[in-house]
């Protein structure tokens, strides 16, 4: 608020000193003009009469003097000098008088032909005398320009002054005008013509320049004009205009005319003195301007310094303050709202969008004031997308927990199915429909961990890696192309196997979709220093470097799960399976094109178990389904016939039992039984199903 009396002291300086400013540059320039073209301008109209006068006389007599000759050369020096005095006054100056520069230029030019035309005769005695006073117009039009002043009084006087010369030089007109024709006693009608003209104007002006006059300036010339000289002046100019015929005696006439134009001239020096020290007073009183406005000016710079200072360091403060509480609240507080309410934390949204606490202007505590409200509708904000957050998840988690009880209760009666039916066509169909329900039921666990919960299934002892790895195979459409390579014996905590089963089976499906239909995808493991590696490895066309990046970047630190990013919904499942038991898991080209995944899983999730063989496990191999162990058959053989499993002898036995030594060697048989048809293949397994099924009655037939 202090600024605005500040501002309005040196708006009203400026305005001050812009007038002042212009004052004194009126003053300069007028000077400038005085001194080099109005003097020259002078000097040159007074040279122009006294040659137009030499010059009337030799059209009386005809005949060129010596005295016409010198009167011309100093009008030719005159001229020269009015050129050097426009050069000396430069551009800035000239400007005001460059219009009447650029008639009076070509005027001068012609002086030379009109003395030409004198000299030899020709042209009328009239005539010469016009082109005279054209050449003299011209000069009164640059001297009416040299005014600059700006006190509205004084331009009135010079203006006033201006058309008393004017008025002046039509007398000398009239008097060249006479003294052409006393020599021929007679006027012509053109000459009478002019000479009327000429008093009529000079009338006109005199009465015009004397209004303009004020009291002092003007009482020399009503002396003059009341004067027996002017009188008679004017008793002869009536009786030429009337008759038409010069005075018969032109003594008399001449003399009246050297009387008057020297009273004339006596009264225009008297008021141009007048004039300039009233000219003389107004520049001083410009000067004094000038100097209290520079003073004024100076004391509201120095005190407008001195307010800024203390304002500005003041206002520096504050903002400081304000700064400071808006870094708060974008680096500190709304950060640390938005991860809490990202970890489902409650947030009371009046204790966490307090206002912000600054001093200072009213400018200052609007901006406050508004960051505050920014604040609350951030916090607001947030607060509706974590609620939003947390009805989608609720919803996800709902529509899950009921289709994964539906599942459940589908796959028991698949199970039950299987185990009833006899017939193999019937028997693969059931196999069809219990792997598209394991399929169903991944994806309905894809919905729990996108809500931000856990899926229920869970063991509590170790599960053994090739039995998670053939888990997840089977939950794979395309199982037949999967090709699961020899890993070393181990196993994961129980409570992660459900899990990591379900990522290892969204890295599988993912090679299996982006990659040709005719190419297997290959699952091997190895034990590292850092726990145990997964590789799966398809022959796609692969990614860029940049898409690698972003993938791993989601990987490694997964965000907010976005509804409208549903073409990634396997990767972010991965991504908040992996950030749950700190397994990490990475993209990376394959040398032999296509990708390979990574799967790192830590030391704190792998238990040692040695001599374990796949399908030994016993009570950790039954926590596998059988419907798994049964599709998991046909994805660890090293070949099959036409859809069906081909047994590979010690495919299943670990390294060690492998290279255990065996039985003594028998002796080869002669001749090698015959590989089993598909048909008898599938009669075997029909028969297998059906003892293993009366087993089962015959348990439950002998009760506890």
């Amino acid at each position: 608020m202090l600024l605005l009396p500040l501002l309005s002291l040196s708006a009203l300086w400026g305005f001050v000193l812009n007038l002042t400013m212009g004052d004194a540059q009126s003053l300069l320039r007028g000077g400038t003009l005085y001194r080099t073209i109005g003097v020259a301008t002078s000097d040159l109209a007074i040279q122009l009469q006294a040659e137009r006068m030499r010059t009337a006389e030799a059209l009386t007599t005809r005949e060129l003097t010596e005295v016409l000759g010198a009167q011309r050369a100093r009008t030719d020096r005159a001229v020269e000098d009015l050129r050097i005095a426009v050069a000396e006054a430069g551009g800035g100056a000239a400007a005001d008088v460059r219009g009447p520069l650029s008639a009076l230029w070509p005027a001068l030019d012609r002086l030379g032909p009109v003395r030409a035309d004198i000299d030899a005769g020709r042209g009328s005695r009239l005539g010469g005398l016009t082109a005279y006073n054209t050449i003299v117009d011209a000069l009164f039009a640059v001297y009416s320009q040299l005014l600059t002043v700006t006190d509205l009084a004084i331009v009135q006087q010079a203006t006033a002054m201006q058309t008393m010369g004017l008025a002046r030089e039509y007398i000398a007109r009239e008097q060249a005008l006479v003294l052409v024709g006393i020599g021929r006693q007679r006027l012509s009608g053109s000459e009478v013509s002019a000479f009327t003209e000429y008093a009529a104007s000079r009338r006109f002006l005199h009465a015009r320049g004397l209004a303009g006059l004020d009291v002092t300036m003007r009482r020399p010339y009503e002396q003059l004009f009341a004067s027996d000289t002017f009188q008679t002046f004017v008793a002869m100019e009536a009786r030429i205009a009337q008759t038409g015929t010069p005075p018969t005696n032109g003594t008399a006439w001449t003399d009246t005319l050297d009387k008057l134009s020297a009273q004339l001239d006596k009264d225009a020096r008297t008021a141009s003195e007048s004039l300039a020290a009233r000219t003389s007073e107004a520049a001083t009183a410009t000067v004094v301007q000038i100097a209290v406005a520079g003073g004024v000016g100076l004391i509201a710079v120095l005190a407008s310094i001195i307010i800024s200072v203390r304002f500005g360091r003041r206002l520096a403060g504050e903002l400081g303050g304000l700064r400071a509480a808006a870094v708060e609240l974008s680096e500190r507080r709304l950060p640390d709202l938005v991860a809490r309410l990202r970890k489902g934390e409650d947030v009371d949204v009046k204790k966490e969008a307090k206002a912000i606490k600054v001093s200072g202007s009213a400018e200052i505590t609007d901006v406050a004031r508004a960051f505050g409200s920014v604040q609350r509708t951030a916090v607001n904000a947030a607060v509706g997308q974590a609620a939003l957050r947390r009805g989608v998840g609720q919803v996800f988690l709902n529509l899950a927990r009921r289709k994964q009880g539906l599942l459940h209760r589908q796959l028991a009666l698949l199970d039950g199915m299987q185990r009833r039916t006899h017939d193999p066509d019937k028997l693969e169909e059931l196999f069809r429909l219990d792997h598209l329900t394991t399929r169903m039921r991944r994806h309905a666990e894809s919905l729990i961990v996108l809500s931000g919960s856990a899926p229920g299934r869970a063991w509590r002892k170790p599960v053994p890696v090739i039995d998670i790895v053939r888990a997840a195979v089977a939950e794979v459409e395309d199982y037949t192309r999967v090709e699961v390579q020899a890993m070393p014996v181990s196993a994961f905590d129980g409570a992660a196997a459900a899990d990591l089963t379900h990522l290892v089976a969204e890295l599988i499906e993912n090679a299996t979709i982006y990659s040709p239909p005719d190419t297997a995808v290959h699952v091997r493991g190895d034990q590292v220093s850092n726990g145990y590696a997964i590789e799966i490895e398809d022959k796609g066309l692969g990614l860029s470097a940049t898409e690698y990046a972003a993938t791993n970047r989601m990987l490694a630190n997964p965000p907010e799960f976005d509804l409208a990013d549903s073409d990634r919904l396997g990767l972010f499942v991965v991504a908040r399976l992996a950030e749950r038991h700190g397994i990490k898991v990475m993209l990376r080209r394959s040398p032999f094109g296509g990708t390979t995944a990574i799967v790192l899983v830590p030391r704190s999730l792998v238990t040692e178990q040695s001599a374990l063989t796949a399908g030994s496990g016993g009570e950790e191999m039954a926590a596998v389904p059988s419907r798994t162990r049964k599709k998991a058959l046909a994805v660890v053989t090293s070949g099959t016939h036409k859809g069906l499993p081909r047994r590979v002898r010690q495919a299943g036995l670990s390294p060690k039992l492998a290279e255990a030594p065996q039985s003594p060697p028998q002796p080869p048989a002669e001749e090698k039984p015959a590989e089993r048809s598909p048909d008898e293949v599938r009669d075997l397994f029909s028969a297998f199903q059906r003892g293993t099924q009366r087993a089962r009655e015959e348990a439950s037939e002998e009760g506890p």
